[in-house]
Formats: C-alpha cells, structure tokens, sequence
C-alpha cells in the first residue's frame, strides 16, 4: 500500500496495483468473521436469486402469451357502423378499403346463422359466404380453392363437433353440401370466428351488401398501417366502418406483461435492499471493532484512501460473492423448472433475452454491496488516527 494521499502511478496499471494488496487484506478480514460474512453473502444471494428469477419467470409468461397469441395482430375486421345508419358494405365499400391498404389481402364475406346437420347430429353455426378464402385461412384436410364455386369449408370447431371431414356432406339449411375442406384450428380472437362457421360460395347469398371484411397483413405493424388508411380514407366523410384492430390487443397483452414483469423486479429488488441493510450493518459493526486497528494503520502512514479501498473491497467481495451465487442458483432452478415442469416450452425458458435479467441482478448484487459499504469506508478513513487510538 501506499505510504502518502498522493496520486498513484499513471495508469490502468497504476490503478490496478493500487487495489491487488487492498483486495487480498480485505479477503483476510472477512475470513477472520467467516459467520457474520457468511450471512451477509447469503443475503445479497437471496436477494440476488430473487430479482433473477422473477424476472426470468415474467419474461417466461410474457414470451409464452405471445407465443400463444401467434399471428393475431396481422388481421383488421372492417364491419358496417349500424350508429351511421351503415346496414352492409357495399362493392364501392370494399373497393375504397382496397385502395386505402394497397397490398394486404381484402377479403369480403357474407354472413348468415344456420343448421349445420351431419348424420344424427346438427348445431348451430355461422355461415359466411366468401370468393378468395385461402386469402385468409389455412386447409387441415383437403384443399381451399382459389375461387370458391361450390361445396362447404368447414371450421375446425364444427368439423369436430360433427364429425366430419373432407369429402363427407353436411345439410345447411335443408341443402346438402359436399366439404371440401377442412380449416385449421384457429390461433386467433376476433368477430370472424372460422373455428366455430361454415364458408360457402358467396353465389350461395341474396344479400345486398357484405357483412364484414376481413383485412390480413404480414405483420402487426402493417395491420396497425392498415387500419389507420382505412380510417383517414373510407371514413374521411362519414364513419362508414367500424374496425376491431387485433393488433391492439396485442398491444394491450404487451404491456400487461411488462408491468407484471416490472412488479415482480420490484419484489425482487426489495430482497436486495434488505441485503443492503444486512451488508451496512456488517460493515458498521467491522469498523466499530476495527477502530483501533485502523487507527493504527492510519498512524504510520497509511493514506486515507486505502483504508478506503480496503473496506470498499470488503463490501464488494460480499456483493460479488453473494451475486454469483445467487445467478448459479437461479440457473438451477429455472434448469429444475425446464425439468421438472413438462407445461414449460424449454425454447421460453432457454432464450437469449433471459440473460438480461441474470445480468441485471448480477450487476444489481455487486452494486448494492459497494454501496451499502461506501458510508463505513467514508467514515473510517476520514477519522482522525489520534481519535481512533483513544478510543
């Protein structure tokens, strides 16, 4: 150590050999109290343990309900505002609505309640009459026609209920129709419910006019575009259409989980405070014993700042220790979660954007210990030597 307050050697090299000997006597001291360091270690672990794994486990859920929503925030159902007196969308009405998105797929339909019967059983069921569907939905079982001229695609919900399948016949109405496709089981929430509706050709129809249009992008953002072209064109004179944005619960679902990840941090965050208050405490009580001794060194020369570095590397080598101990630990047990827990998707738990929060409490760990040593380092080196050796 150095015998003067004057500056160290220029340098990282300077610097780094300023703190190598305060580093080693502060690993001396903590082993002369191994109980009472051992305590504040297990502290800051906990701590530390519980920021990373609430966080993690947040992350998990949030990862989890956006894999489960899938591509919901890629479709825009454009309906007739009944409060404008709007009863259906009209040729016109979808022409506008194709111009104002440009390249997202338009897909009108007609829609209607029907008696779906298969065999000996029947239910009730949207029928929606629609040209283009594989511009919006994806076969199970058989094919999806370019332009749809006759037969029956049927939803999986309702294929299921009746156990049907392509190339069976269903009765519609008194009609019976041949299936010629099955859908996929819907991923999505939105008004056009296909798992639980029966698609015809729109020859099938009478009506005067569509009963919604069904908007699908490639992404939420292009939906989000979609949306906002539709409104400042097709309702730039009257509020023809209504929009039910799925992108915006999307949103929504995004940033409830973000606030129940930033609460569950804030939980963890309150361990690492209490261990905070157990390293102050450790490190007061340190300097109250050690008054004499640092007296002493101060006495012979010893500068003020590193009877600093020494008491600042005793709080840091608990605050690392505690920190690395407590992410090990956390490693473990999201590893036992994986493990233990068949309901868990391994990929959730094992994505790269997890690291941040072993980081975040790692770093937290490490500088809650520095800090809750800064006041008794402050303290202690700036006593006066006559002082401390009255005492």
């Amino acid at each position: 150590m150095s015998r003067a307050d004057g500056p160290d050697r220029a340098g990282l090299g300077g610097w780094l050999r300023g703190w190598r000997p305060a580093v080693s006597m502060a690993a001396r001291n903590l082993r002369r109290n191994r109980v009472r360091t051992a305590l504040a270690v297990l502290g800051v672990c906990i701590g530390v343990l519980a920021v990373a794994a609430l966080g993690i486990f947040g992350n998990v859920l949030a990862l989890g309900a956006a894999d489960a929503i899938g591509d919901i925030g890629t479709q825009v159902v454009v309906s007739p505002n009944n409060d404008a007196g709007v009863d259906s969308l009209s040729d016109a009405d979808v022409a506008d609505i194709r111009r104002a998105v440009g390249s997202p797929a338009v897909v009108p339909l007609y829609s209607d309640n029907a008696v779906v019967s298969a065999q000996n059983d029947q239910q009730f069921a949207t029928v929606y009459g629609v040209e283009e569907p594989a511009l919006a939905f994806e076969a199970a079982e058989g094919r999806l026609p370019e332009r749809h001229r006759q037969g029956a695609i049927v939803g999986a919900g309702v294929a299921e209920d009746l156990g049907v399948g392509a190339g069976d016949t269903v009765g519609i109405a008194g009609r019976q129709v041949r299936v010629v496709a099955v859908l996929v089981e819907s991923q999505t929430f939105s008004p056009v419910a296909p798992d639980d509706a029966v698609f015809l050709p729109e020859s099938a129809f009478s009506a005067d006019g569509y009963g919604q249009v069904l908007v699908v992008a490639e992404s939420g953002e292009a939906a989000r575009t979609a949306a906002d072209d539709i409104r400042e064109q097709v309702n730039a004179r009257e509020e023809r259409v209504d929009l039910f944005e799925l992108a915006a619960i999307v949103d929504e679902v995004n940033e409830f989980f973000g606030l129940l990840s930033t609460f569950l941090l804030g939980l963890g965050a309150i361990s690492l405070v209490v261990a905070g208050v157990s390293i102050l405490n450790v490190m007061l009580m340190s300097t109250v014993e050690r008054r004499e001794e640092i007296g002493v060194m101060r006495a012979v020369g010893v500068a003020r700042r590193d009877v600093l570095r020494v008491l600042l590397a005793e709080a840091g080598l608990i605050g690392a220790a505690g920190a690395a101990a407590g992410t090990a630990l956390t490693v473990l047990l999201v590893a036992g979660l994986v493990v233990s827990t068949p309901e868990v998707d391994a990929a959730l738990a094992l994505d790269p954007t997890n690291g941040y929060y072993l980081l975040l409490a790692l770093g937290f760990g490490v500088g809650v210990g520095l800090v809750s040593g800064a006041y008794p380092a402050w303290k202690a080196a700036n006593e006066r030597p006559v002082e401390a050796l009255r005492s």
